[in-house]
């Protein structure tokens, strides 16, 4: 079945980043120049995606204020001459229509899957993407896209993965390879969550960016249906994974390009550092402030 649907969960609090995230939505820092939001909304776009479901939360109302077209802003700009800018803002409006992006309230338990599985119950019985809004992948073929082809030669559940230097195995969830096809695309019988350093099954990390189909959707619901009955513990979405590798083929895509997580103060630095350098006109200006100091 062909992936036409994406999940972005934007409901978090962005507590690592406070007191920044206090009254701005952490997806819409600015990257570049754009929030990182939009980042993940063009990759989708670009591969092919026409139905996001951004997964919301009271205070992210900005989130809908950026995309939504502004008619009047736009003809306000053209009038006083200022095309460009005009152009650029309907652009971004232009991204609602081509990604048909829609908007969800969250309920229910704590953890990343709760999103996911609200989403599911508005997108119906399809697989779909699940991309973090706090992500930047810069590749010359987008990792939606890659995560779509990994997808559409085993027909399986797919989660994004990177090569990682060992002692940084307890950062991450690392997949247990089972069997490596080649071109990246790596069979996997689970994740290990954390592992120290001896312990890690592999040599990669799963960094966000997952295909997820109905089964791992039917172990959501699952994981769900128990908290209502228990109250404890989360619901996260590589429970899910794990519960269905048990039983079933999933696998794992080495994705080709660079990834920079916006989620804590130093990583978001890096992020801004790197696009501002890859900018045809602050590129310069940021070496030569380096070469100075």
């Amino acid at each position: 079945m062909k992936i036409r649907k994406a999940v972005i969960p934007a409901a978090g609090i962005g507590s690592r980043l406070l007191p920044l995230t206090k009254a701005t939505p952490k997806e819409m820092l600015p990257v570049g120049d754009k929030p990182v939001i939009e980042h993940t909304v063009r990759e989708l776009v670009a591969s092919g995606i026409t139905d996001i479901t951004i997964v919301v939360s009271s205070g992210k109302s900005l989130i809908q204020d950026h995309f939504r077209p502004n008619p009047a802003l736009v003809a306000q700009l053209r009038a006083d001459g200022k095309s460009a800018y005009a152009d650029a803002v309907e652009e971004v409006g232009e991204l609602s229509r081509e990604g048909h992006i829609t908007y969800l309230d969250q309920h229910g338990p704590y953890g990343n899957g709760t999103p996911v599985l609200n989403a599911a119950r508005h997108l119906g019985d399809e697989p779909m993407l699940v991309l973090w809004p706090d992500d930047v992948f810069v590749a010359e073929v987008p990792r939606a896209q890659q995560l779509i082809t990994a997808y559409e030669s085993t027909g399986c559940p797919v989660l994004a993965l990177l090569p990682m230097a060992p002692g940084e195995s307890q950062r991450y969830g690392v997949p247990v390879v089972r069997e490596d096809l080649d071109d990246g695309l790596l069979r996997i019988s689970g994740l290990m969550e954390k592992p120290k350093p001896e312990d890690a099954p592999s040599a990669f990390a799963a960094i966000g960016g997952y295909v997820v189909t109905p089964g791992i959707i039917d172990e959501l619901r699952i994981q769900t249906e128990n908290w209502y009955t228990h109250q404890t513990g989360e619901v996260y979405l590589t429970d899910a994974i794990n519960n269905y590798a048990a039983e079933h083929a999933v696998y794992g895509q080495v994705i080709q390009g660079r990834w920079y997580d916006t989620g804590n103060p130093a990583d978001y630095l890096v992020a801004q550092f790197a696009s501002a350098l890859a900018h045809p006109e602050y590129g310069p200006l940021l070496r030569q402030l380096v070469d100075e100091n």
